[in-house]
């Protein structure tokens, strides 16, 4: 089979394209011909080796597919159920061996590239609206990337739940997009200071919760615009790091909370993913959540796909399609 492996961590050019035994079921596991694979920043910490991987590994946590095989011991599976899953190594690949109880069956109404497309950011916006900072109807929320993979999914969930949204984006065509997934306000940071505009749209109140999956640049004007006893829920780290800091900051500027969760820590039982993910697809057939696949990329041009994610130039979602060849990629 082909498939995207890491030797060694680095640049996009570490992605080499290459041709992998097909994986065989432990008893616990099944087989998914993959039909399309999230690209995601997790992918790209993994391979800068920012978080630890053993190598060599195939890249790619998030996929969705059919089931080809399935071991002896997977129960609730069966060759020929269509499947998505998340948090699992090795979705940049014709074929994937996954334990059967991080698997979740895609409904019918749900295609398998708008499962591919939802099972980490869309749960993990969900998570985040509905579990890390539960947020009310009226309550203020600052989000940042608005126009991200995750951004327009959360945008449009803090909306359908009644909070006011705060967006940032960088260009006016995000802000189109913003807007369209029910932003309340823009805030083009490349124009305007998002601390002092922050400021001025809570009349110094300040918001509720902050939603950063950028980090370095962000993460220390976020908490200034922090009501008292608010949130920061840092989800990512698009522009590197964020540096430490005193703890004791967060007292002085309104004893905030400070959390970085992380979507495995929010579907650690079967029964948890199960309902997040029907969750999330309940919100794709009603309506409620409309996703933006921005583009699809033959599975040899992933490493194309990491650098167009990693410009931040990107809006909504990037996919990886195994049977899509270089000559076809205009075709989406």
């Amino acid at each position: 089979m082909k498939a995207i492996q890491i030797k060694q961590p680095g640049g996009p050019e570490a992605m080499e394209f290459t041709d992998l035994p097909v994986p065989q079921p432990k008893p616990n596991e099944a087989v998914v011909k993959i039909a399309a694979a999230g690209v995601n920043f997790i992918d790209v910490y993994n391979r800068e080796g920012r978080y630890k991987v053993p190598l060599p590994f195939v890249l790619g946590q998030e996929g969705a597919g059919v089931v080809s095989a399935v071991g002896t011991e997977a129960r609730e599976i069966a060759v020929g159920d269509r499947v998505a899953y998340t948090n699992v190594l090795g979705s940049y690949a014709e074929y994937a061996a996954v334990p059967a109880e991080r698997l979740v069956k895609i409904p019918a109404e749900v295609s398998e590239s708008a499962a591919a497309a939802t099972m980490l950011q869309g749960m993990t916006a969900h998570y985040l609206a509905h579990d890390t900072y539960p947020l009310k109807k009226s309550e203020t929320a600052l989000i940042h990337a608005a126009a991200g993979g995750v951004g327009l999914l959360l945008v449009q969930m803090a909306h359908n739940i009644g909070a006011r949204v705060i967006a940032t984006v960088s260009t006016e065509e995000k802000a189109k997009l913003a807007r369209e997934a029910g932003a309340d306000e823009i805030i083009l940071y490349t124009h305007s200071d998002f601390e002092a505009e922050t400021k001025r749209l809570t009349g110094g109140k300040g918001v509720d919760v902050v939603y950063d999956s950028v980090g370095k640049t962000t993460f220390e004007k976020g908490l200034n615009v922090i009501r008292p006893r608010g949130m920061m829920a840092l989800f990512g780290g698009s522009s590197g790091a964020v540096p430490p800091f005193d703890p004791m900051l967060l007292t002085q500027k309104g004893s905030l909370y400070v959390t970085r969760p992380s979507l495995g820590h929010y579907v650690i039982t079967r029964e948890e993913l199960q309902g997040r993910a029907a969750a999330v697809f309940g919100m794709i057939r009603s309506g409620k959540l409309k996703l933006r696949i921005e583009h699809v990329y033959p599975l040899a041009d992933a490493a194309q796909a990491h650098r167009d994610l990693e410009s931040r130039k990107t809006t909504g979602k990037l996919l990886l399609n195994t049977e899509l060849s270089v000559a076809e990629t205009n075709q989406w």
